[in-house]
């Protein structure tokens, strides 16, 4: 418990809108990293009075735009064999990436048209792809930049509000804060996990 609370207290100490924008960057390209471990904490920080709720929401934007940018334009520019050899490859196996998820995510864009890339930031499992067939399919930038900061800016606010929840109830929960925690971060590793041993599995049966 008391390693999760050194840990816990290290991140919210460099919890700044410059590692806010980087996170969300990170989370919105196709690194397996949750948005929702980074906008509460700094919109909890923010109600502490450490960082400025409207600033958190912008900056969180701003490197969700960034990651789904690099997104696009990658695969803009490999084009979509070379898009699914790397999902399929040895580092997209490592980031969680398979055949599969870059078609599922490719499926809905064609299915919902360029709309997607603005409804896609708040569906699981297709937030972090949608700019991949985006870019496959040479939507127009002007418009992928505004469907994604709509979607990502809402996004981004409902987890803030969640944030600053949570900072209001924080006297009812406080006892319990560390084993909240400490259940957060083991599920989120047993999941990563899972995944992992789940694509292998698939793999090594020929599904994928």
């Amino acid at each position: 418990m008391e390693i999760i609370q050194s840990v816990v207290d290290w991140y919210m100490v460099n919890l700044n809108y410059i590692t806010v924008a980087l996170l969300m960057a990170i989370e919105s390209s196709f690194v397996p990293f949750p948005s929702e471990v980074v906008i509460p904490f700094a919109a909890y920080k923010a109600a502490q009075g450490g960082l400025n709720v409207f600033g958190v929401v912008i900056a969180g934007t701003l490197g969700a735009l960034t990651g789904a940018l690099f997104n696009y334009y990658l695969s803009l520019y490999l084009g979509r064999p070379l898009v699914y050899k790397f999902a399929e490859s040895k580092i997209g196996r490592i980031l969680l990436l398979s055949k599969d998820k870059v078609q599922h995510a490719e499926n809905y864009f064609v299915k919902n048209g360029n709309s997607s890339t603005f409804v896609g930031r708040l569906v699981p499992a297709v937030r972090q792809l949608i700019s991949i067939p985006a870019g496959l399919s040479k939507m127009n930038i002007r418009n992928f930049i505004l469907y994604t900061t709509a979607g990502a800016g809402i996004w981004n606010i409902i987890l803030a509000v969640i944030g600053y929840f949570i900072y209001d109830i924080r006297d009812k929960i406080f006892p319990y804060i560390e084993y909240i925690l400490y259940f957060l971060g083991t599920f989120f590793i047993i999941y990563l996990v899972f995944k992992a041993l789940k694509n292998r599995k698939a793999r090594s049966n020929g599904d994928i």
